[in-house]
This record gives structure tokens, C-alpha cells and sequence, in this order.
């Protein structure tokens, strides 16, 4: 018979954003989930899990104290180690730490990437976490904070409520083992449900976390997670599966730095070689297991995988692209085209050997799905401030884009950041090129916005477009802002107050430099308003004003009598 107990927990979760691993909303991240399973496991009732994030908490402050100062067990979730611009969400700020733990009352955990450093103005790492957050009490998890948690509860329960607990000061500080979050990520599957976007909420897979690399890129913090340690593809499958039975629909294998080198073969090189069969045992157990899910994403590819190992590469992306849904993003890690910065960074890939594979993902991702988008394309991540950068780097970075937009190549997206310097790693206190050079930082992105980034946002989704089950999910001064879930996704600006946490179809009807305008689909002429009838593709504003004049109109008969052209606007309108 299992033992009860009888405790009450509070999870806040303040978002994390890792390299390799996305826990900010729409995305739930692995860590609650495991927390949840490892009470489960020490036998609380799920009944006594509480979940809750730091927007809701924000929302309703005398409900945060309620919660917090009943609650026996207060855990923390909180990390930025790469920076992010959100849309309608924020992470835990450090005072909003400090204010939380100074109501609770119970025993006070604080976890996950906030470890390696609190995250400060400007990108840079904050020096004496441990000790800021140590004033109220509370103990900082220095490994993984499940663990912690799980080895929190003392051994041997004889069935009384009374919970024994450790010391948490005297807690042994480890990491958790593939084992068990094949057990937690089960057992914690039911958390979903307390997610304020619930049903709408991007679950994020692990399939493996740290780095085999013997020589580690100068600022990632993936290393300090250990070599990689890659879970059973039947447990990666079994979590999906319980995720999908307690309502999950969407998900993102998101939670590795290479997807492409899951379960590879050390040959002796600095590449591991892919296992295809691996991968396509991956996507097809999470098929079988969630047969009505509605996205399968992918994160992370390391491009020196597709560039060294071709044919096996040819073989994932073939497998990808039969299980994913369409609209998918490989994100790689490029970082630079500097050779100068490669080296001294102990960076992965070539600028020539990003380019080859940029050339292959395009060649079997770049037809069009059924959501409107194409059904993968790469994304190309690029850090500056990082050593041995010049002016010389920006224009490297600059050319090489301008050279894979003038082959007529795709990209989904184009991140750029300054480097994010944490303890630990090589950058530490070397960061000084990301101050140097912050003027012409600044101009370089706006010319690869504007030069770069616009067009190819025209050549990925064209005016006219039609994008499937599009969020709505934020309205400012008249306008709905909203996305489709998945990776990476483009945010839409819609010139109408749309209700919010409901999906649309929407035509594109035009580009900003990271996203784009559009329409409802089918646009009920008789019923839009003028503003949304002057966003019609391809429409004048005479034309547009005589449409706007001409309203109601009978049929589809009546509309191309008295509509110059309008039968190019037919497959975009219902009347």
C-alpha cells in the first residue's frame, strides 16, 4: 500500500532560458514537471503539489502571500543564462525572489540554471547569488534542484502526516540520473494541467543534456551539466505518452544541444556520428504514443553534424520531416564567421561548413506545409563580445548572411545577442569586446534587420500567405498580437480586437523586420472592418475604398460584378 503524505508544496516557477532548454510561456520546461514527480515519488499527493508562475503570482499579490505562507515545502525555479525578449511574460526578478521567500514560511529551495549566476542588466552575470538569496533563509540547489528536492525527505515513512525533512543545509548536492526522471517525468506528467495556458502549453522534451566535447565553446554553460548523457529513447517516449494522456497536444524536443547527435557514436573525432535508427525510433514511439498531437517541434542542430556526417544527417531530416509538424526550426549555433573568433573560442563549425548545411536542411525542408510555412528551415544563432572580435567580424557575420540570402537559401530566423559571460566558463571577465564594441553592434544588427532579415521574411511567407491556428494571444491600441505555437514562432500583428486564447487562419499581408501583418482568413467582408478590408493583398487604397463603399455584397457573383479584380481576392474573403 503506497504511503500518504501529507504535505502542502508550492512550485513557482520564475522561467528558465537556457541554451538548450526553454521553460518561459507559452513552453513548460522539464524542471517542474520533475519536481513534481520526485514529490510524487516520496509519496505527496498530487492534490498537495501546487503550481504556479510568476505572472500569475504578479497578477493576484495577496494570493502569492496566501499561498506562499501556508505552504510546508516553497521551491523556486528561476535562470537566465541567454537572453530573451518575451512576449507576454517576464522571469523572476531578484527581488521578487527575495519578497516571496521572506512570506513563506516553510522550508525554502531555490533551483535550476540560477546556480551558475543571477542573470544582470546588460548581459551580464550577477557575481554572489548564493549569498543574495541566502539572507531569508532560503537554500540555493548548486547541482539539480529535483534532486535536491527529491533527497529533501528523510528515508523510511511509517505512514504518520508528521513529515520529517532533512536539514536542507546538510542536503548532498548531485545530479540526478537518467533513471530517475525516466521515473519523475512520468509520475510529474499531471502538472500540465495546472499551467495557466493549459491546454495551449509547449511541452519541452529532454532527450540528453551536457556536451561530449573535450574542448568547450568560451561561453556555454552546457558543459557544467557533465558529458553527454543521453536518456533511453523509451523513456523520452513514455513521458511524451503521459504528457499526451493528461491533455498535452504540443511539443517541442527541445531540451539537447544537438538533436542530430542524440545516441551518436564516438568514431574518435570531435563529431559524433549520428544514429538515424535512433532518431527515427525517437519520432515514431512519440507518434504512436500522441496520435492527435498538434506540433512536434525539434531545437537544437549542431551545423558541424550535417556538415561532417552528410548522408546520416539526410537520413534525420527525412525522419523529421515524416513524423514533425510543418513550420519547424533547427537552430544552429553558429556564432560566428570569424575564424579569428572561432579559434579563439573553441567554436564548432566554419562559416563554409554552416553553409553546407543551411544548403541541406533548404534542400529537403524548404516545401511549404500545411500550416502555411515551410516544413523546416534553419535558424543561425550569432554571439558577439566574445574574444578576438574586431570590426572586422561584424562585416564577416554581415557578408555571410548576405551570401545565403543571394543564394536564394531560406532561414527561419536570425538571432543575435551579446555574449552572456557566467562564472565557470572561459568568457568570464573577459567580455570586455561586448563594451567595446556596442555602438557598432548596434548599427550591425539594424543592417541585418533591415537588409537581411526583411527580405527573407518576404521569401519565407509571401504576401498572400495563408498561416493555419494562429494564437491570439496579446491586444495593444487596437491591435491582436498572436503566433502559431511552436518553435521560434512569427509573431503577427492583426489590425482588430480578436478574442484572446482562440486560433485564427491569417492571410499575411505584410512584413516588418521579425514579423509580419495579417488579415483574418477568410476575411468576412461584409462584417470586417475598413482597416482590415485596406489590408487585403495586392489592394489599393482606391480600390480599397470603393470595396469598403460597396459593402454588403449578395453573393460571390455580386462581389466580382462590382469589384475591379476581384477575382484575385476571392480565395482570400467569405461573403
Amino acid at each position: 500500500m503506497e504511503t500518504r503524505i501529507y504535505m502542502k508544496t508550492l512550485i513557482i516557477d520564475g522561467y528558465v532560458d537556457e541554451p538548450a532548454c526553454l521553460g518561459v510561456p507559452p513552453y513548460l520546461s522539464p524542471y517542474p514537471r520533475y519536481i513534481a514527480g520526485a514529490l510524487r515519488e516520496r509519496g505527496i499527493a498530487e492534490k498537495d503539489i501546487h503550481y504556479i508562475t510568476i505572472d500569475t503570482l504578479r497578477e493576484n499579490p495577496p494570493g502569492a502571500g496566501e499561498l506562499t505562507g501556508k505552504a510546508d515545502l516553497v521551491i523556486i525555479i528561476a535562470g537566465t543564462t541567454v537572453p530573451g525578449k518575451y512576449l507576454r511574460a517576464s522571469p523572476i526578478t531578484l527581488g521578487e525572489i527575495e519578497t516571496i521567500f521572506r512570506t513563506a514560511h516553510g522550508v525554502k529551495v531555490i533551483g535550476g540554471p540560477i546556480r551558475l549566476g543571477f542573470s544582470g542588466e546588460g548581459g551580464r552575470a550577477a557575481k554572489g547569488t548564493e549569498s543574495r538569496i541566502n539572507f531569508s533563509g532560503a537554500v540555493l540547489a548548486r547541482m539539480d534542484l529535483e534532486a535536491f528536492v527529491y533527497d529533501l525527505f528523510k528515508d523510511g515513512f511509517t505512514g504518520s502526516s508528521a513529515v520529517k525533512l532533512r536539514n536542507p543545509e546538510a542536503v548532498e548536492q548531485r545530479f540526478r540520473t537518467t533513471d530517475e526522471i525516466g521515473r519523475w517525468g512520468l509520475s510529474g506528467a499531471f502538472l500540465i494541467q495546472q499551467h495557466p495556458d493549459y491546454p495551449y502549453c509547449m511541452c519541452e522534451l529532454e532527450t540528453y543534456r551536457g556536451c561530449g566535447r573535450q574542448v568547450h565553446c568560451s561561453f556555454c554553460t552546457e558543459p557544467f551539466y557533465g558529458a553527454s548523457d543521453y536518456r533511453p529513447i523509451d523513456d523520452v517516449i513514455s513521458e511524451a505518452s503521459a504528457l499526451y494522456s493528461h491533455g498535452a497536444r504540443y511539443f517541442r524536443i527541445g531540451r539537447q544541444p544537438d538533436l542530430f547527435s542524440y545516441h551518436g557514436k564516438d568514431v574518435g573525432g570531435p563529431v559524433p556520428k549520428p544514429d538515424p535508427v535512433a532518431i527515427e525510433r525517437l519520432y515514431r514511439g512519440i507518434r504512436n504514443s500522441a496520435p492527435e498531437l498538434s506540433v512536434l517541434h525539434m531545437d537544437n542542430a549542431n551545423p558541424i553534424t550535417l556538415a561532417t556526417y552528410p548522408e546520416e544527417s539526410e537520413q534525420i531530416l527525412k525522419t523529421i520531416i515524416k513524423y514533425h509538424t510543418a513550420g519547424d526550426v533547427a537552430a544552429f549555433g553558429m556564432e560566428s564567421a570569424d575564424r579569428a573568433v572561432i579559434e579563439a573560442n573553441s567554436l564548432k563549425a566554419t562559416s563554409e561548413e554552416v553553409f553546407e548545411a543551411i544548403k541541406l536542411v533548404n534542400r529537403l525542408g524548404a516545401v511549404r506545409g500545411v500550416n502555411g510555412l515551410p516544413e523546416i528551415l534553419p535558424g543561425i544563432n550569432f554571439v558577439h563580445g566574445l574574444m578576438g572580435e574586431s570590426r572586422k567580424t561584424f562585416q564577416l557575420n554581415y557578408d555571410f548572411l548576405k551570401e545565403v540570402l543571394d543564394s536564394g537559401l531560406l532561414l527561419r530566423r536570425i538571432n543575435i545577442r551579446q555574449v552572456m559571460a557566467f562564472p565557470g566558463t572561459p568568457m568570464y571577465g573577459r567580455d570586455e569586446a561586448a563594451r567595446k564594441h556596442k555602438k557598432l553592434f548596434l548599427d550591425y544588427k539594424e543592417r541585418v534587420r533591415k537588409n537581411i532579415d526583411l527580405p527573407m521574411l518576404r521569401r519565407v511567407v509571401p504576401e498572400g500567405t495563408v498561416l493555419r491556428d494562429v494564437m491570439c494571444e496579446v491586444r495593444e491600441k487596437g491591435i491582436t498580437f498572436g503566433r502559431q505555437l511552436g518553435s521560434y514562432p512569427l509573431l503577427i500583428g492583426i489590425p482588430a480586437s480578436l478574442p484572446l486564447r482562440k486560433f485564427t487562419d491569417v492571410t499575411v499581408t505584410g512584413h516588418g523586420m521579425r514579423s509580419i501583418t495579417g488579415i483574418p482568413y477568410p476575411l468576412p467582408i461584409n462584417a470586417a472592418s475598413p482597416n482590415l478590408i485596406r489590408e487585403l493583398p495586392g489592394l489599393g487604397k482606391k480600390a480599397a475604398d470603393s470595396i469598403i463603399a460597396g459593402v454588403p455584397y449578395i453573393d460571390r457573383d455580386d462581389f466580382l460584378r462590382r469589384v475591379s479584380e476581384g477575382d484575385k481576392l476571392l480565395r482570400f474573403i467569405d461573403i
